[in-house]
């Protein structure tokens, strides 16, 4: 198992412009909070693939790849959820410059690879972590399962109250 890294000093790798290195480290995604709810990620350590690249001026080329689950509860009927996301992300810096061509990871060679790989990962998911693609969610009037309530599952519809009047008009002819 790959040790734990939280940040990386890219001067480290004494790369000169035009080299790269591959590198395979792991890092801990901290749980995500959606709509009040808690998702965990599942390794508590990813293993990722980071490709670093030299460029010319003290430049980065960067890309971080791994895989990882989110686990908790579907945002339809809140059963237990889960799903596997492949992250594949691209970062360049090429300080010196316009603010636009520095990365937000990247301080003074110092790679922050833990909230790159949390941000990564929460651009990848979906806006909805369902337990299955068609799941049906809670009824509205009862608040049961209605994935396993069955088809028959219905209630007296109740009229509204603000057009409740109306119901007691009549037209004699």
């Amino acid at each position: 198992m790959a040790l734990r890294t939280d940040s990386f000093d890219l001067g480290g790798l004494r790369l000169t412009a035009g080299e790269g290195r591959r590198l395979n480290p792991s890092v801990v995604i901290d749980p995500f909070s959606l709509g009040g709810e808690r998702y965990s990620v599942e390794p508590s350590l990813v293993p990722c693939r980071l490709d670093v690249s030299r460029t010319t001026g003290d430049g980065y080329a960067l890309r971080l790849r791994f895989e990882a689950r989110l686990a908790g509860p579907c945002m339809r009927c809140l059963e237990p959820a889960d799903a596997v996301f492949e992250v594949d992300a691209r970062e360049v810096s090429q300080p010196g410059g316009d603010d636009e061509l520095a990365s937000p990871y990247l301080e003074s060679g110092i790679l922050d690879l833990r909230a790159w790989a949390r941000d990564a990962l929460a651009l990848a998911l979906p806006a909805t972590l369902l337990c299955r693609q068609d799941c049906a969610g809670l009824c509205p009037t009862c608040g049961a399962d209605l994935n396993t309530a069955g088809p028959d599952h219905v209630h007296p519809r109740e009229l509204d109250p603000r057009w409740a009047k109306l119901s007691e008009l009549r037209f004699d002819g």
